[in-house]
C-alpha cells in the first residue's frame, strides 16, 4: 500500500517539473514564485489524497477478511452459547407464522419425474381448517423412522375422524428429501395431479427452516449429531391458523444430547381430540 502511494506521489512530482519548465517567464519574478509555490501546494494536496486513496484500496481486502474473521467468530460463539438454553416456542392461542413451502407436485406428465414446483402457503393450509401438525429433526433418523411418522399414518383415519381436516408431517428436509423418506416409509403415494405427495399423512418440506423459525421451535445441533439447525420434535393442532393445542417434548433446549419422544406421538393427540 505505501508503495502504491510512493508511485501515485512520483508522478505528481514529474508533473510539479513539468510545469516548472513551462510556467509563464513573462511574469514578474515575485509574481512568478507566488503563483508557483499556490500550484505546487494544490498538486501536492492532490498527491497526497491519490496516495490515500491508493493505500486504502490495497488495504480493502485485507480489512474485509478480518471483519469477515470477526463476524464468523461472533457466529460460532452465539452458536457456543446456545448450548443448553431453553428453547423459547410459541403459546398456545398464538397465530402461526405466514410462510411459503416450496413443495413439489405432481404433474399430467410421462416422464420419469413428473412433478413440478408449487409455492403452499400456511393460509393454503390452515385458513378455516382444524389440522394436526406434528414436527421432527429430521427425515430418516431412527426415532422418526420408527415410531414418529408411522405412529401418525397407522391412527391417520382415527384422527381424522375428530374433526381434523389434515395431518402434515414437517421437517426441516427439502421437498426431494422428504418424497424419498415416504416412499421409503411404504408411505402410499397419491398420483392425482396436483396432489401433495401421499394419500394419507402430507410430509411438509420446511427446507429454509422459516416456519420452524416462526413458531419458535429452531434448534441447532451441532456438536451433537452435528443436524445444524432443525426443528425441535413437537405436535400441535392448529385451528384457523392458530395453535388450539401443543405438545413440546421436554425439556426443548438447543444442541440436546437426548431426543425425547414421551408426548407428541399419535397415542397422545388421539386422546386429546377424543377428550
Amino acid at each position: 500500500a505505501v508503495v502504491g502511494g510512493g508511485r501515485c506521489a512520483r508522478r505528481w512530482t514529474l508533473a510539479i517539473r513539468e510545469l516548472l519548465l513551462f510556467f509563464p517567464l513573462t511574469l514578474a519574478p515575485s509574481s512568478r514564485i507566488e503563483t508557483l509555490t499556490s500550484s505546487c501546494r494544490t498538486m501536492f494536496r492532490f498527491a497526497m489524497i491519490a496516495g490515500a486513496l491508493s493505500s486504502a484500496a490495497a488495504f480493502a481486502p485485507m480489512r474485509a477478511a478480518r471483519m469477515g474473521a470477526v463476524r464468523m467468530m461472533a457466529v460460532s460463539q452465539a452458536f457456543d452459547a446456545t448450548a443448553g438454553a431453553k428453547i423459547n416456542h410459541i403459546s398456545e392461542g398464538a397465530a402461526v407464522p405466514s410462510v411459503t413451502f416450496k413443495t413439489r407436485t405432481r404433474i399430467e406428465s410421462d416422464a420419469e419425474n413428473p412433478f413440478d414446483w408449487k409455492d403452499v402457503t400456511t393460509e393454503d393450509l390452515f385458513k378455516g381448517k382444524r389440522a394436526v401438525v406434528f414436527a421432527l429433526p429430521g427425515a430418516f433418523t431412527p426415532t422418526c423412522s420408527s415410531t414418529h411418522l408411522p405412529g401418525y399414518e397407522r391412527l391417520y383415519e382415527d384422527i381424522k375422524a375428530q374433526g381434523i381436516d389434515e395431518i402434515y408431517c414437517l421437517s426441516v428436509n427439502d421437498a426431494f428429501v422428504m418424497r424419498k423418506w415416504g416412499l421409503d416409509q411404504g408411505l402410499t403415494e397419491d398420483k392425482t395431479p396436483g396432489s401433495l405427495g401421499f394419500e394419507k399423512v402430507k410430509l411438509l418440506p420446511d427446507g429454509a427452516c422459516e416456519f420452524t423459525r416462526g413458531m419458535g421451535m429452531s434448534c441447532v445441533w451441532d456438536t451433537e449429531r452435528g443436524f445444524g439447525e432443525r426443528s425441535w420434535r413437537y405436535a400441535a393442532v392448529l385451528n384457523d391458523m392458530k395453535v388450539e393445542k401443543l405438545f413440546v417434548e421436554g425439556p426443548a433446549i438447543q444442541n440436546s444430547g437426548p431426543d425425547p419422544f414421551e408426548v407428541s406421538d399419535a397415542d397422545t393427540m388421539l386422546a386429546y381430540l377424543k377428550e
